[in-house]
């Protein structure tokens, strides 16, 4: 059973998140967008998408530094363990909370926007109750288990079966001692990637890096008198027999 959870599974994910990009680009161009809905509602949504984006990088930049960096680079580097994880377990909750912040305000202006809930495709409720599951997850182990808990140290463990994954030699004995929260995170991290290529994220890697700084959908106004509308085609003909 553990060979098919922390080996098995965790490259099915893979494979299903590469070929889905593939078969996604090749069958369904026209879908690879982000479906804004920013014409619908915009109040919420100039809160709502900043804190959760923000948040986003945040929480996936933490993922890496605790995931990919080993703690003998760290501590050769003249870091102290403590203080590695001091930094970690706060800005993990500050990015963390500003992801909560943001969802939740995004999830509501699905809910209580007549509009935008008509809009909200089946595929959009998965997204949404994914990462719900996942970020209710990770702040769960990071303020639970971290912050007001005993604690885990996941470099040693977590992080080196994660590693060993892409080097192709995966530990899955490293995963049968920790903590239920970190299990179900990584489980689902890899179930969330291979949902990803199916959803609006797709977005992520065609979106520039001017992405972060414009408005989503530039709007001009028209100034000066409104333009007197012309006679259709069909008009003028009719005239002209008369």
């Amino acid at each position: 059973m553990n060979t098919v959870v922390w080996i098995v599974l965790p490259y099915l994910c893979l494979a299903v998140f590469v070929g889905g990009h593939i078969w996604r680009w090749r069958h369904d161009q026209f879908g690879w967008t982000t479906h804004t809905s920013q014409l619908l509602e915009n109040r919420i949504l100039r809160l709502g998408s900043p804190l959760f984006h923000l948040g986003a990088f945040g929480v996936i930049g933490g993922h890496a530094m605790g995931l990919l960096v080993p703690a003998s680079l760290t501590a050769s580097l003249g870091i102290p363990e403590h203080l590695y994880h001091l930094v970690a377990v706060w800005a993990g909750t500050v990015t963390g909370v500003m992801l909560v912040a943001g969802l939740v305000l995004l999830v509501a202006r699905r809910l209580v926007n007549g509009r935008v809930r008509r809009k909200t495709t089946p595929m959009d409720r998965v997204l949404y109750a994914a990462l719900t599951v996942m970020v209710g997850l990770g702040m769960a182990a990071t303020v639970v288990v971290n912050l007001f808990g005993p604690g885990y140290d996941y470099r040693e463990t977590i992080a080196v079966w994660f590693r060993g994954v892409f080097w192709l030699s995966p530990r899955s004995d490293l995963m049968t001692n920790a903590p239920l929260v970190y299990q179900l995170h990584a489980i689902g991290g890899f179930l969330f990637l291979a949902l990803w290529p199916f959803t609006r994220l797709v977005h992520v890697w065609s979106a520039p890096l001017a992405y972060l700084w414009r408005p989503y959908v530039v709007y001009r106004t028209r100034r000066g008198p409104v333009p007197t509308p012309q006679p259709s085609p069909a008009t003028v003909r009719e005239a002209t027999r008369r």
